[in-house]
């Protein structure tokens, strides 16, 4: 099964529609398997006195609190419903985050199966059992969370039902910290919740989700946008074009590289083995009715004679005709 890359355009389009679809066009170009964007209804998702985060702050000037910056760079449910009709025309997958109990249902009715789920969320009940309760595919991103944090979240999906889930490991800081990573987190939920597991990047750069294919992942979410000097929350945390169409490539390779894990000789090694491995040969002339001993067998290449795995077993053993120095010891002459 190929790697589900997630070309998250999040609010990247600052409230403006047309340049959602240009997000859509990228990453058509760019061999994206999903676009991403965020569904929400400002006043449902924040109160007037919520603070934004930190790494807003630094990128947006304009507003004084989370609700003014999310106001202005809001799309609307037509706006969504269009988006959602452009992607299918593009023959991409359209994905959105809702991050309120009305987009859920807003997104449900224009026939979104799939489901992305923040981490900011995964410990907002009503809104994890409305999710459950219309099915389909689950994605939950898992940041800022301890183990206990999954368990609580998964176990609201599986009495609702819920049986394909992925778990997306991830660092909610933009931009996430190497040290702050964590890539071995993946392994800790697969074995411990048996699903699969991806990973949401939030790093500068492609080195994480490129290790992160290395390692298993199904799934690989990152931020991209159209120019990282645009003004907005997120787009300095984000790819460019480019870069994105780089991780791509990288990641196509990885899965290539990763295989079937049958432990096996590629088809193009068998010539290889042929010219490494080791025959057992005469070490000196061996006259027939001599023992094979120690002192007169040894082994050399090429390995297109007898394998030097079955020495105790030709050791004893008597020649049935001459052999010069060097030659290869016939089995069909044993």
């Amino acid at each position: 099964m190929s790697i589900l890359v997630i070309a998250e355009a999040g609010v990247n389009h600052n409230g403006s529609f047309d340049m959602a679809c240009q997000l859509v066009d990228a990453a058509c170009e760019i061999g994206a398997d999903v676009i991403k964007f965020q569904t929400f209804i400002p006043e449902n998702l924040v109160t007037n006195t919520a603070p934004m985060a930190d790494y807003q702050k630094k990128r947006v000037t304009d507003a004084s609190s989370q609700l003014e910056m999310l106001k202005r760079i809001a799309l609307s449910f037509d706006d969504f419903r269009r988006l959602s009709d452009y992607c299918q025309k593009k023959g991409i997958q359209f994905l959105s985050t809702p991050f309120d109990l009305e987009s859920i249902d807003f997104l449900h009715e224009i026939g979104m199966t799939c489901w992305k789920l923040p981490s900011g969320e995964i410990t907002n009940y009503p809104y994890l059992r409305k999710v459950a309760e219309y099915g389909g595919k689950m994605i939950l991103s898992t940041g800022m969370c301890t183990l206990q944090d999954v368990e609580d979240a998964v176990r609201v999906f599986r009495d609702n039902g819920v049986d394909d889930l992925t778990l997306l490991h991830c660092t909610t800081e933009y931009p996430a910290k190497p040290e702050s990573v964590n890539l071995r987190a993946m392994e800790t939920l697969r074995q411990h919740f048996n699903c699969p597991v991806g990973y949401s990047d939030h790093t500068k750069g492609i080195t994480a989700s490129i290790a992160a294919a290395a390692m298993g992942a199904t799934i690989i979410e990152k931020h991209f946008t159209l120019d990282r000097n645009l003004p907005g929350p997120d787009h300095k945390a984000s790819l460019e074009v480019s870069q994105f169409s780089d991780m791509i490539r990288r990641i196509r390779k990885v899965e290539k590289m990763l295989g079937s894990g049958v432990k096996e000789p590629a088809p193009d090694e068998y010539g290889n083995r042929r010219v490494a491995r080791k025959s057992i040969i005469a070490a000196r002339p061996i006259c027939a009715g001599e023992q094979f001993t120690e002192e007169n067998l040894t082994t050399k290449r090429p390995g297109t004679g007898i394998t030097p795995m079955r020495w105790t077993e030709i050791i004893g053993r008597t020649a049935s005709r001459n052999y010069g120095k060097d030659e290869q010891i016939d089995a069909s002459e044993l």
